[in-house]
């Protein structure tokens, strides 16, 4: 895997490790929520520079690339929707492919079943964000390997995480003491508590990409606009 280097929320750096050909992100611990608001889009940059590098499928089973041992699939819930990752039962840390971690962080949204249902009659077959396995959008809203919902990369959407992180990213740069302490007992009290793509103009094909990864260079030439 790479590494990468990016600015943490309250300081220091966060160091994370990527895989550009099965598009995965590696973190430590509970680093993807010590990303500075500037470090994500700088990721989201990053994913967007590898958007066509050759995708190799994941291993089966992941393992944790500390311990060795199998990595457990989890599900969890954000603003933009479930999003899937995989986690190490040692507390090691989890991976998540792109997709996904661009799902927890807003820059993608599920489709609603009318959406779906609407993408379907062009498009039969698109791959899981989650897991790169076919999903048959005629019958199925989440892939059937890895439960991970149908996602898109959606304009809109990409606009104002931008705009939010670039409002938080502002704030970071101007923290006043207090609000620096305050910053670090919520962590701690996180810490205590743990440890108790717009594809749809495209023509018609019997199968597609994943929808985030396919509207990524849609995206960015909106926002280079």
């Amino acid at each position: 895997m790479t590494p990468l280097s990016l600015p943490g929320k309250l300081h220091g750096t966060v160091e994370l490790d990527l895989c550009f050909s099965c598009q995965g992100i590696w973190f430590d611990g509970f680093e993807s929520h010590q990303i500075a608001p500037g470090g994500i889009v700088e990721l989201f940059k990053l994913i967007h520079d590898h958007r066509d590098d050759q995708r190799m499928p994941l291993a089966e089973p992941l393992r944790c690339p500390r311990c060795d041992e199998k990595l457990l699939a989890g599900l969890d819930v954000t603003k933009s929707g479930k999003f899937t990752y995989h986690r190490c039962l040692q507390h090691h840390g989890r991976f998540s492919v792109f997709a996904q971690f661009m799902i927890e962080k807003g820059f993608v949204r599920q489709l609603s079943p009318l959406e779906i249902k609407e993408l379907a009659a062009r498009i039969q077959t698109v791959h899981c964000t989650g897991c790169g396995a076919p999903v048959d959008i005629r019958k199925d809203a989440a892939c059937t390997h890895c439960r991970a919902p149908i996602a898109i990369l959606d304009p809109k959407a990409v606009q104002q995480a931008l705009a939010t992180y670039h409002q938080a990213e502002v704030k970071r740069s101007h923290l006043d003491p207090n609000s620096l302490a305050d910053a670090i007992l919520e962590t701690e009290r996180q810490k205590s508590r743990r440890q108790a793509a717009n594809v749809l103009n495209r023509p018609v094909e019997d199968s597609v990409g994943d929808l985030v990864t396919s509207g990524v260079e849609i995206v960015w030439n909106m926002l280079k606009r």
